[in-house]
């Protein structure tokens, strides 16, 4: 059985005194790829250093929404530089909007918009981040596939959205990507959207080190090894076996990353 954790921070300070291990555990745990997201270019340094040591890793480059207020004329010009600047860059992102966090709704949009356009010009897929915002996220992609077609798109990441917005991404043709939240008890809401996604459109993260599913879920840390709960959540709750919710995420997540087993 093969998984593939599609968002991942593994970059962060408290992976550093034992990612060797966290990697053996990944391994052990049948996870043969992982995207590594982005929340600043001035990540990539560190991401790419990673890659450097584990080949099983493709990662992405943008701006996270919470840091609109770092973009300036030329974060643009780095972002395009730096996605084709190294083989294993394979998206841009995160980015997207967050309007539970922050107020500044137009910055946000306009620093959205701006990376869409880069992502439409590189011919690279996307990876979005969306609370509190789904009908503006979709109405600016809706806008972007309009004028792009199917050379817009990605994934709604670590999704927590309604059914009713669920359906809003898929009719633009996004992928939708569960994490732990789809574990948890009370995760009614997340349970449902799960249900309606059709499986050629689902993906599984960790979104590591954040959330950690049950049974980890009294872990300060989430690693990729645990992308096998989110599976098994998501086999039990769609009536399907944990191999074929592996498969077809699998599947999907090359085809949507051009990435190879």
């Amino acid at each position: 059985m093969q998984l593939i954790d599609t968002h991942v921070h593994i970059n962060f300070d408290i992976f550093q005194p034992d990612l060797a291990a966290v990697r053996a555990r990944w391994q052990a745990a049948g996870v043969v790829r992982l995207i590594h997201s982005c929340v600043h270019p001035q990540e990539f340094a560190s991401i790419s250093q990673i890659a450097a040591q584990f080949p099983e890793l493709s990662f992405a480059v943008g701006l996270h929404p919470l840091d609109a207020d770092k973009w300036d004329h030329q974060t643009a010009t780095l972002i395009k530089s730096l996605a084709s600047s190294h083989s294993q860059v394979v998206a841009i992102g995160e980015m997207g909007l967050d309007f539970y966090k922050a107020d500044n709704y137009q910055h946000q949009q306009e620093v959205f918009t701006s990376q869409l356009g880069i992502a439409c010009e590189m011919n690279l897929p996307v990876i979005i981040h969306c609370r509190d915002a789904a009908p503006a996220v979709r109405d600016i992609l809706q806008k972007w596939r309009d004028l792009y077609g199917e050379r817009l798109r990605g994934v709604m990441h670590c999704w927590g959205g309604t059914p009713e917005e669920t359906q809003w991404f898929l009719d633009l043709g996004f992928y939708i990507s569960f994490s732990g939240t789809v574990t948890f008890k009370n995760a009614t809401v997340i349970k449902e959207s799960a249900l309606i996604v059709n499986s050629d459109k689902l993906l599984i993260e960790t979104d590591c080190p954040f959330l950690s599913p049950v049974p980890k879920r009294g872990e300060k840390r989430n690693e990729p090894a645990y992308v096998y709960y989110v599976a098994a959540a998501l086999a039990k709750l769609r009536g399907e076996t944990i191999e074929e919710i592996a498969q077809k995420t699998t599947e999907n997540a090359c085809k949507l990353f051009g990435l190879a087993l």
